[in-house]
């Protein structure tokens, strides 16, 4: 991107031209770095931008654009010469440089085909930093975290989603502790945003026909690290004012928005690729959002290769990587056929389909006029590679789709599992980056899913772990008490109620967090089913509890907006007062506070409900201890040593019942196990076995729930396939 136009104020002092020039080299610099979202995982980056302006890069929401768009070049030399920044912008400056031009990567020694047929990945969301809001929860931010090691291990890689200008909602809750939506306008001058453009210079734009006319989108460029991520944005001219904000919201709207949402991801971002010249060889569909995209490539072979829709199809197919996130029916998107006719009908017309054999594409039985059109359904039949997201999400999804393939066992439903993973710079807090730096070999960070080299942590010292950990609590508990105390002045509460606020929670107390979507089936308030038992805990003398709660209830969830409200609402309670905090507005920044500084993380999911989940593998970094249901990741990560589980990894079919019996088992998880393991010390006041704990936790699942190792996998099974290059492990069917 180029230098923007920002106003030029007076200089504080006169400067000669070569001050000039030096800082505007210095100004140059930093606006790359801004540009490129690699600095978002590395510290030291973000560390020097926040140097140059602390207060306002908090303001900012660590905005780096933002930051240097209120600064001339001038401003920034002097700040940088007050603060002596210029060999550390110097020397950040060359480390980007080094690593984009560096061609000895992972996927250069093992993937090499993919570099003449790039991998094209789909999702309806990315999160990748809080500066830019574009997604909503743990689907995006495990996009974001798949773009970023594929960056990293040098995979090539194109990401393909939507721009949205209000993003997702920001959460406030009212006196009542009832939670309210704010939508803000995110200025595209303040993201590290450029127009994509073709061979020509030119800037992108696609259209896309429909029953009742064209939507236009023009598309955006966004660079993370090695990969180029393209946004469509419907917010043009020539739009009607109902479709230019089509793409404004995130998971916003009714039936129509969200087909037409789909269609412009889908469709029009197979035609903003195939506009920039670019050829993929693998497609990669992360949910049902983008299913329509393989109709376009479909369609794309018929008119230039001259194909039937049968063979396009099979090539088609045997290209696309399709991967299924839930097991709740209710997050796979239907649409009625008069909907989808509206707007795929010029699309299945260019295709040659009659109207029932194009929504047969999208039905389990073709034959049910009927059956709603599914976008899973579609995913599984446009693809030849299906997995799901972890190993008992597998066994849920073959058992839940067998239908699909009527002539099939249930247990041979051609859906495989990728456990998901996680970024491990992004989610790593400094200080414990430094320990391992200090203990683990020089290349660890280049073998992150090495499990050799986490074997380490066994080596270093158990008082500096555990002092570690407690500075990271701190820093937890002062953003607490912050964050706490700014939402009750915003609700104009008094002096006093503001001032306990900032004397929340205590850093020698056992600290359990929760932090995730309140969607009724995660079960926010199983904790609070026996109020008085949980009160009691909190109330112990000798070994008490603390709480901090985070999340986000669906605007029109009514049920997860309740359980929102239970939980804030217990700081009326005079048992819960000073103990219990709920965190407004979550998102990537308060999560990286709460999964850097729990002692326990919570996470109790109806039981097999929680596909995956990755909130609880970023504590696991941080030496946090994971208390969970046996759910999802946690069902094939637990050892017995390694954290702690609640239940015995079984459901009965009354929810109900499950319920009662689940609460049982936490309260008797934290009562025996928990709490007596964090409050038994040794001479030196250190929890022995808690740090085991720790250190068992790390060296077994650190590796091992990394997303450089689910992208490893990803282009082992699946993109190297689908590619023609080696065949997979996991057969494809």
């Amino acid at each position: 991107m180029s230098q923007p136009d920002v106003p030029q104020p007076v200089s504080p002092r006169s400067h000669s031209r070569q001050e000039e020039n030096y800082a505007g080299d210095l100004y140059g610099k930093l606006w790359k770095l801004a540009n490129n979202l690699w600095w978002s995982w590395h510290p030291e980056c973000g560390q020097l931008f926040r140097d140059i302006d602390p207060i306002r890069w908090r303001q900012l929401d660590h905005n780096p654009v933002a930051l240097l768009r209120e600064m001339t070049p001038e401003q920034l030399s002097d700040r940088a010469t007050e603060l002596v920044l210029h060999s550390r912008i110097n020397y950040a400056y060359r480390r980007l440089q080094e690593y984009l031009s560096n061609t000895h990567t992972w996927a250069a020694n093992h993937a090499g085909v993919l570099g003449a047929k790039p991998v094209a990945y789909f999702s309806a969301e990315f999160g990748i930093h809080e500066s830019v809001p574009i997604y909503s929860g743990g689907l995006g931010v495990l996009s974001g975290d798949h773009v970023k090691s594929a960056s990293g291990l040098g995979v090539p890689l194109i990401g393909v989603g939507l721009y949205y200008s209000h993003g997702y909602f920001r959460q406030y809750l009212a006196d009542d502790g009832l939670q309210g939506e704010e939508y803000l306008e995110t200025q595209v001058s303040h993201l590290p945003m450029k127009p994509a453009v073709d061979g020509a210079g030119c800037p992108i734009s696609v259209s896309i026909e429909t029953r009742n006319g064209e939507l236009l989108a023009k598309v955006w460029q966004m660079d993370v690290g090695r990969v180029k991520l393209y946004l469509l944005d419907c917010n043009v001219e020539g739009n009607r004012p109902e479709d230019r904000e089509l793409t404004s919201r995130l998971y916003g709207g009714d039936q129509r928005t969200r087909i037409r949402q789909e269609l412009v991801l889908g469709v029009g971002g197979v035609k903003a690729l195939h506009a920039l010249g670019i050829d993929p060889g693998v497609y990669h569909l992360n949910e049902g959002h983008s299913a329509f995209g393989p109709l376009q490539v479909i369609n794309y072979r018929m008119k230039e290769d001259g194909m039937s829709f049968t063979d396009a199809h099979r090539e088609a197919a045997r290209m696309t990587c399709f991967t299924t996130h839930t097991p709740v029916p209710a997050g796979h998107d239907r649409f009625p056929a008069d909907l989808v006719e509206e707007h795929l009908g010029p699309l299945r017309d260019s295709l040659g389909l009659s109207e029932k054999d194009f929504l047969a594409l999208g039905r389990v039985n073709a034959d049910d006029l009927s059956e709603l059109f599914c976008m899973t359904v579609i995913g599984f039949n446009m693809s030849r590679y299906s997995n799901a997201v972890s190993n008992l999400h597998g066994v849920v999804s073959r058992r839940m789709w067998a239908h699909n393939w009527p002539d099939r066992d249930e247990d041979d439903v051609p859906i495989g599992h990728i456990t998901n993973g996680v970024h491990v710079p992004s989610w790593l807090a400094g200080q414990m980056m430094q320990l391992y730096d200090k203990y683990f070999p020089a290349d660890w960070k280049q073998r992150i899913q090495d499990p050799d080299v986490w074997q380490f942590i066994h080596q270093v010292e158990p008082g500096e772990l555990w002092e570690t950990h407690n500075a990271l609590k701190h820093n937890l508990l002062s953003f607490v008490r912050r964050r706490v105390s700014r939402q009750c002045r915003r609700r104009g509460e008094s002096d006093e109620v503001v001032e306990a606020a900032r004397r929340l929670l205590d850093p020698r107390v056992l600290t359990i967090g929760f932090g995730r979507r309140f969607a009724t089936y995660k079960r926010a308030n199983l904790l609070f089913s026996d109020i008085d038992r949980i009160a009691s805990l909190i109330e112990n003398a000798d070994q008490p509890v603390q709480l901090i709660y985070a999340g986000k209830a669906h605007p029109k969830d009514e049920p997860g907006k309740r359980f929102i409200q239970e939980v804030a609402n217990l700081r009326h309670d005079p048992r819960f007062s000073g103990h219990v905090a709920f965190i407004e507005d979550y998102d990537i920044n308060v999560c990286r506070h709460l999964i850097q500084g729990v002692d326990v993380w919570l996470n109790n999911p109806r039981r097999p409900l929680e596909a995956s989940g990755t909130s609880g593998q970023k504590v696991v970094l941080n030496g946090g201890l994971n208390c969970s249901i046996l759910d999802g990741w946690w069902g094939e990560a637990y050892n017995g040593i390694n954290g702690f589980s609640i239940g015995h990894g079984r459901s009965h079919v009354d929810d109900d019942v499950t319920d009662e019996r689940d609460a049982e088992a936490l309260y008797e998880t934290l009562e025996q196990k928990v709490i007596p393991c964090f409050y038994q010390r040794d001479a030196d006041g250190l929890p022995q076995a808690w740090i085991d704990r720790m250190m068992n936790s790390i060296s077994t699942l650190a590796w091992r729930f990394s997303s450089q190792r689910m992208v490893a996998d990803y282009t082992s099974h699946a993109y190297l396939w689908a590619a023609g290059g080696v065949t997979c492990d996991m057969r494809p069917r």
